[in-house]
């Protein structure tokens, strides 16, 4: 598959919102095993249909975990619970990271390339990773809820949203 170009701020894109995603295809199949291997080039734990300058509410999410590529088409929030601070990063800010709070718990609502609805329930960091990718579908950056920049020296472990 190919390796797509990420859309860098302060492309226009980022910060609109997206439409809904209406046909379940092949195409649509086609576009999410891309955004896969994109955010796996670049090192990333997720990746918004925007970061490839598409207007559509998809996005991806793999922390390395047991649930693996969490693909999430018109997600909507349904819960959130909690509160963490932690840093974040984001393929279309190269090198940029910040401490960032975010409820802890989110249960989403979403569909699979398949068209059928799930909901899913996560939290900590897997929780952070949904809800920055959610963010990006309604034109959100990361960049305006950071409480401070972190330094290099300080990302010890961190990976890109």
């Amino acid at each position: 598959m190919p390796i797509l170009k990420v859309v860098n701020y302060p492309a226009e894109i980022l910060e609109q919102t997206c439409k809904k995603v209406v046909k379940f295809d092949r195409k649509l199949a086609k576009v999410l095993d891309n955004m896969y291997d994109t955010m796996i080039e670049y090192d990333g734990v997720g990746l918004a249909a925007p970061q490839i300058g598409l207007d559509q509410r998809i996005a991806i999410v793999d922390i390395d975990d047991e649930l693996g590529t969490i693909e999430m088409i018109n997600p909507v929030i349904l819960e959130t619970a909690g509160e963490q601070t932690g840093p974040e990063g984001c393929l279309s800010f190269p090198g940029l990271f910040g401490e960032v709070t975010r409820p802890n718990i989110v249960k989403i609502e979403a569909f699979d390339r398949k068209g059928r609805k799930y909901t899913l329930e996560a939290e900590g960091f897997l929780a952070r990773a949904i809800q920055h990718e959610i963010d990006h579908l309604d034109g959100i950056l990361f960049t305006t809820k950071v409480s401070r920049y972190l330094e290099e020296d300080e990302l010890k472990g961190v990976e890109a949203e």
